[in-house]
């Protein structure tokens, strides 16, 4: 028997780490697309194909360097509901820089998604602010 909450957390275990190396074929390997990012500002980010959001990442990645950030760590994981398909995490995440001291604190939550046998991040919805919380209040066509 599976269990699907250590699943969808090693999936963002994963996920995480990819980030912060910032390998993004890494990081689309962990995901499921369609996949969409409710932003702070309550904007929409949507990216169709693991190619969209890869095509997103320099970007992102310049903007993170801007603001003197070295890692992103969870602080916290909590499941707030679990079926044997999809996770919902309600986590704390944490942007730091390379001392270890945090400059930007925020919850946020992730949807996991069990599709063909492969769990995979589908949705997340942040708290985030700041200069590399990706577009704001853009919309991206599937």
């Amino acid at each position: 028997m599976t269990d699907p909450v250590s699943e969808a957390r090693a999936t963002l275990d994963r996920w995480n780490a990819a980030f912060n190396a910032r390998d993004v074929a890494a990081q689309t390997a962990e995901m499921h697309f369609p996949h969409v990012r409710l932003t702070a500002a309550n904007g929409f980010m949507q990216w169709a194909t693991a190619e969209d959001f890869e095509a997103s990442q320099a970007e992102l990645t310049a903007r993170l360097q801007a603001e003197g950030w070295d890692h992103t760590s969870a602080l916290s994981v909590e499941p707030v509901q679990v079926g044997p398909d999809k996770v919902h995490f309600a986590l704390r995440q944490s942007r730091q820089h390379a001392d270890g001291s945090e400059y930007n604190g925020f919850d946020t939550f992730w949807i996991f998604t069990k599709i063909e046998g492969r769990w995979g991040l589908q949705f997340r919805s942040s708290f985030l602010a700041g200069s590399a919380q990706g577009f704001t209040n853009d919309v991206r066509p599937t």
